[in-house]
């Protein structure tokens, strides 16, 4: 699928259901950060989860955003500072 300022996102699907996906992290949003591969993962309730994972330090990069088909999906930094992706899958 089309990533919003250029580039595709890969959806790899583990029979009918995603999994995992992947992308180039280029454009201005990345300016700057070394190459690397940067996780998701799965929760149950992204909007609570957010609330809890800020109560204990982290920070929230990017709100909860909707990607249609795919899900609900936040960035943050936990309180170490280790930047990670969280979405709840639809």
């Amino acid at each position: 699928m089309p990533v919003e300022g250029g580039g595709t996102y890969w959806v790899a699907n583990l029979s009918d259901k995603p999994a995992g996906g992947i992308f180039e992290m280029k454009g201005p949003d990345f300016d700057g950060l070394p190459d690397h591969w940067f996780s998701y993962i799965a929760v149950d309730n992204i909007d609570e989860r957010l609330e809890l994972a800020k109560a204990h330090g982290a920070s929230v990069t990017r709100p909860p955003f909707d990607v249609p088909g795919i899900g609900r999906i936040a960035l943050l930094k936990d309180a170490g500072g280790a930047a990670q992706g969280w979405m709840t899958p639809a």
